[in-house]
């Protein structure tokens, strides 16, 4: 398993992450603990020792399945990250919602919120913590001053921002980085869906500072060849409902166009849309949904494949920059925006503002 350190920290992770999203909640698959907890343990015994969770996924029940996997690999073997932000006390949600709960990024909320995941998960200190869905409402001075307490405490050792819920948030993303020196932005980035990842990505490589962690990367489960018609129906409890139908149609048109890309390199659709993330430089850490043992497998290998051609690498660069060829229909879906008027904007690439 190839591993990036994350420049700036000492912490070194699996190009391969585990986000446990996957296992707190129903949105993708029905879990039982022993089951969850096995996906995991077997994505340490492939070399997977980046592992990512959240309070919010499940109230808890995600941190507490990561417990067993933490003891079963050793503590010092994996880096662990979870995030903060989400009042769950006053709005715990309700069971398969998809709205989006009250924030809070006060210290108190914080601290609390600390406390219950270093207990859920049984460690004493959190590698990376970050900042969940944070918004610029919720930047301040004293946010960050709090996270630079929390390292001088011993109880946490890096700290970053996690964009979303939606694509978008590259204020929050920018910032994050060039105003605040996170260590690490996350951000739904993936081959079809290209900003704001990419400005993230050189803003990280330009400051040598940073990383960027990749999350959504195969599409919402385009690239992953998930549907075989653009009349696919979603379940009540899938959150890709709420994707538009022209992701769907023209998707499915884009994956006709790259697939014979991947099968020239000797991998699936999937595989190559990983090692596409691989190439990108700032990049540490690659998400993908992993639902089964054969998942962890075959993104292990595209981990250990070859990176892609310099000659596919520009082709896809200028596929991309003409939306596939397929017209304005085809363009990524608008960047959700805390500036913007009506709160987005059309998906685009914006020059960092670097010194």
């Amino acid at each position: 398993m190839i591993t990036r350190n994350i420049p700036g920290t000492d912490l070194d992770v699996s190009l391969l992450g585990f986000g446990n999203f996957t296992v707190g909640n129903n949105w993708w698959k029905e879990f039982t603990d022993d089951e969850a907890v096995a996906l995991q343990n077997h994505a340490v015994d492939k070399g997977v020792t980046f592992f990512d969770t959240a309070p919010a996924y499940g109230n808890g029940k995600a941190e507490a399945l990561l417990k067993p996997t933490i003891a079963y690999a050793g503590r010092d073997n994996v880096v662990i990250s979870t995030k903060y932000g989400y009042d769950l006390v006053s709005d715990p949600g309700e069971e398969g919602s998809h709205r989006e709960r009250r924030q809070d990024f006060s210290e108190k909320n914080i601290r609390r919120e600390l406390e219950e995941s270093l207990t859920n998960m049984g460690i004493e200190c959190v590698d990376l913590y970050q900042a969940h869905n944070i918004k610029l409402e919720h930047f301040s001075d004293e946010l960050f001053v709090l996270m630079d307490k929390l390292i001088a405490e011993g109880k946490v050792l890096a700290w970053g921002t996690a964009l979303g819920p939606a694509i978008g948030w590259r204020e929050e993303g920018h910032r994050s980085f060039l105003d605040h020196d996170a260590a690490t932005v996350q951000t739904v980035f993936n081959l079809y869906e290209q900003d704001p990842g990419r400005e993230l990505c050189e803003i990280a490589a330009k400051r040598g500072k940073g990383g960027v962690i990749a999350r959504v990367p195969t599409n919402s489960g385009m690239l992953d060849e998930e549907f075989k018609s653009a009349d696919h129906q979603f379940p009540q409890r899938d959150h890709r409902k709420f994707r538009d139908k022209a992701w769907l149609v023209h998707g499915l048109q884009k994956n006709r166009m790259v697939k014979p890309m991947a099968e020239e390199l000797g991998v699936s659709l999937r595989q190559f849309a990983f090692k596409w993330l691989g190439c990108q430089p700032g990049l540490v850490s690659i998400e993908p949904n992993l639902l089964t043992t054969e998942d962890v497998d075959e993104f292990v290998a595209a981990a250990d494949h070859p990176l892609i051609p310099d000659d596919l690498l520009d082709e896809l660069r200028d596929l991309y920059a003409e939306d596939f060829g397929l017209g304005d229909e085809a363009h990524p879906c608008n960047l959700k925006s805390s500036v913007a008027e009506g709160g987005a904007e059309r998906s685009s690439y914006r020059a960092p503002a670097l010194t």
